[in-house]
């Protein structure tokens, strides 16, 4: 047997940018191509606000302009200005940064050593200008290299830092921005931070009242059990309601100004102090999951030197608030016994209203146990010889940091399209769930159905939502349902599924809609697959000549090997969103309750604009 040789010639030194681009998901995350809000493109974009905005923390300048057109982002802040003579090193030299001296940021968002090029490397273009003391620098970059360095000239401007980049297409593929992502991050900023003004391409975004107008933002009034409870205090605050038709828990948690989608120490600790002052107040050992049954509450902390458990900066590992500060645990629980047993006190009818809902979520849970213990055993029992979920090779909990956001599950109709996805997945991060038939109609049916049926059950327990979405096993929950009636309204129904027992499930953006092409078009040189008819008229206009047109009428019709190139790099996905103008509960009725007037109205009128448009293209 030959050995292989381990020389010096076998030991390789990268320079920053090579680092960056060989493993963006260490720095950044999963990749993607905008579909989902935690795709690399808007962790970009994060990483040049962070500063923008530790700049307003610091009292210099109040307001950020953003514009987004096409893949072009520029942003624009009227802080301090990057001193003129180490524009170039903030930007493209490792571990170099103003943050490294808590003197001037104390508290801060960004980490100026490795984010700002992190974007720098994985961007086509990318040019910083730094205007300050009557003077500006700037500096232009491709993929990381140096190619334009101005020297300092007079500007009459503002002071201020510009950046302009364009994220490398070979990296994100196929990327688009979507707005509705980019508001939700730039509306994170201005509830965490009340008077920052933040124009996006020429919307202002700004916020008065911090996290009570956050959840106000996602959540419909209508829907809330009493009014906001908003605490704040030096370095905490918290905003606090429990929903009257939600089943779980959801929270929105925030250190320094990011959002920590993934929680960490300081959510645990609001979640203990939540309950252990309701049980004080009440006089009563409540049960723990009684009384954090339907909350909705928002909380954000600063912390010194916070350390965060990746780059991306989703989950918080701090157990200290700082230097000779006390610790994150009991800095919030000490918080929260005091201010929200006084506001308790204070606001009986809150408090009446809280014991009412805990009362309420301790007969339904007794009113469930028997039943959801039968449906754990009969889940165990099947799943011995289940052939409904063919998973990955690791779950969510067990992947390492670059591919954890990367876990999807395919949910799919029949045994055809099942095995199509399941020959052609990528089996280390993708699984597939094979539905029979149709599901249920949820629709006004309690949580009981979900341990009698036993597909939601199953399927519960493949997503491992049922008490909450905290240790959910797949990052992306993709419906993947053929493009007719039937697979639309199978859509439908495990939309309402999840909207009626898990609504945290959509409303933090896990749930997609899978797109698969309608069309072939090739020729003897090129293959074209095309997701609408006008794709479809442009890929004939394209091939010229003799081209065979095949129209795919299900997905077990698509090949494995062409289902590699739809669920791969190349995969498009819509978003599953909420419109917080109208309730849950609203929206499920108009679609999935009686058949209404309204509805057939909805559905007539639609009609016609649509024989319309055919008649139009025709």
């Amino acid at each position: 047997m030959s050995k292989s040789n381990y020389t010096e010639d076998n030991i390789k030194s990268l320079d920053w940018k090579e680092h960056i681009q060989m493993r963006p998901g260490m720095y950044i995350g999963k990749l993607g191509d905008g579909s989902s809000f935690d795709d690399g493109i808007y962790i970009l974009l994060k990483e040049i606000l962070d500063n923008c905005v530790d700049e307003f923390v610091m009292g210099a300048g109040k307001t950020i302009e953003i514009q987004i057109k096409d893949k072009q982002v520029v942003v624009r802040d009227y802080g301090r200005g990057i001193p003129l003579g180490k524009v170039v090193d903030v930007v493209s030299k490792m571990n170099t940064g103003g943050k490294y001296d808590s003197r001037a940021f104390k508290k801060s968002v960004g980490l100026n050593g490795v984010g700002t090029k992190a974007v720098n490397a994985l961007s086509s273009t990318f040019k910083v200008q730094s205007i300050r003391d009557g003077q500006i620098k700037s500096a232009t970059f491709n993929y990381g290299n140096l190619n334009i360095e101005d020297d300092l000239s007079y500007h009459s401007g503002r002071r201020g830092t510009k950046v302009t980049f364009i994220p490398d297409e070979k990296i994100f593929k196929n990327y688009v921005f979507r707005n509705e992502y980019v508001i939700k991050m730039i509306k994170n900023y201005v509830y965490l931070n009340p008077g920052l003004v933040i124009d996006f391409n020429g919307e202002k975004f700004i916020s008065k009242n911090g996290l009570k107008d956050l959840l106000e933002d996602r959540i419909s009034l209508n829907d809330i059990l009493y009014p906001i409870i908003h605490l704040k205090g030096n370095d905490i605050e918290v905003a606090i309601t429990h929903s009257k038709t939600q089943y779980s828990e959801e929270y929105h948690s925030f250190v320094n100004g990011q959002n920590t989608t993934q929680g960490g120490t300081h959510l645990i600790a609001f979640r203990e102090a939540f309950v252990k002052t309701i049980r004080d107040f009440f006089g009563k050992s409540f049960d723990s999951s009684d009384i954090r049954k339907s909350i909705i509450s928002a909380v954000s902390i600063k912390v010194m030197e916070p350390v965060f458990e990746s780059q991306t900066k989703t989950k918080l590992g701090s157990t200290e608030m700082g230097p000779e500060l006390p610790s994150v645990r009991s800095y919030i629980i000490d918080f929260i016994s005091n201010q929200l047993d006084n506001y308790l006190h204070k606001n009986s009818f809150v408090a009446d209203e809280i014991q009412k809902k805990i009362l309420q979520a301790e007969r339904e849970r007794k009113e469930l146990s028997g039943i959801r213990k039968l449906a754990k055993e009969r889940s165990k029992k099947a799943n011995l010889h289940n052939k409904k979920l063919r998973d990955c090779r690791v779950h969510l909990g067990d992947l390492n940091k670059e591919n954890r956001l990367d876990s999807t599950i395919f949910i799919t109709e029949g045994d055809s399209a099942s095995g199509s996805i399941t020959k052609s997945r990528n089996v280390n991060t993708q699984a597939v769930f094979s539905l029979r038939g149709k599901p249920l109609n949820t629709f006004g049916m309690s949580k009981k159905i979900v341990y009698e049926n036993e597909e939601f059950n199953l399927l519960q327990a493949a997503l491992n939502i049922e008490d909450s979405i905290e240790n959910l096993r797949y990052n992306n929950v993709v419906i993947a349902t053929d493009a007719d009636v039937d697979g639309m309204h199978i859509r439908l129904l495990l939309i309402t599924f999840f909207l009626q027992f898990f609504p945290e499930l959509v409303k933090q953006g896990h749930v997609y809609i899978l797109q698969t092409p309608l069309f072939r078009v090739r020729n003897k040189k090129e293959t074209r697959y095309c997701y609408s008819d006008q794709e479809k008229v442009d890929a004939i206009n394209d091939l010229k000549g003799n081209t065979e047109i095949t129209r795919f009428k299900g997905l077990g019709e698509i090949s494995p090997d062409e289902f590699k190139f739809f669920i791969g790099d190349n995969i498009r996905l819509d978003p599953v969103m909420i419109d917080k103008t109208t309730t849950i509960d609203d929206l499920l009725q108009f679609y999935m309750g009686k058949n209404t007037q309204n509805r057939q109205d909805f559905i007539i009128d639609n009609l016609k604009v649509e024989l319309d448009l055919a008649k139009i293209e025709n």
